[in-house]
């Protein structure tokens, strides 16, 4: 990988760190309410899963484009690929987790 592809991913990354997820998830020590704190979270990952989908989109537009020859830029493709797996990978992580913690609390004994 070359330096400036290593730096624009860096730059997803810590897009997605700083997005509304995490700021969802920031937040949940300062809501009091129940409802504005699951609205809260819920907005913040159907904003992550859209900021994954335009990551996915723009990755196949760049495909598309450099398949039919109209894109001759092999490094806007992969930095594009690149973004795209790197957001899906955190969205499978953050599903997996909710996942687990679901589980969990449906095992508890009330």
């Amino acid at each position: 990988m070359n330096a400036s592809l290593v730096h624009e991913l860096t730059g997803a990354a810590e897009f997605y760190k700083t997005s509304s997820a995490a700021k969802g998830v920031n937040s949940l020590q300062g809501e009091s309410s129940e409802g504005t704190l699951f609205s809260s979270v819920f907005n913040s990952a159907v904003d992550s899963i859209k900021t994954t989908n335009a990551y996915l989109s723009e990755a196949e537009n760049q495909e598309i484009l450099f398949a039919l020859g109209q894109s001759d830029s092999a490094h806007d493709l992969t930095v594009a690929l690149e973004k795209a797996q790197t957001a899906l990978q955190y969205t499978v992580a953050v599903r997996d987790r909710l996942l687990e913690a679901y589980k969990e609390i449906m095992q508890m004994q009330v």
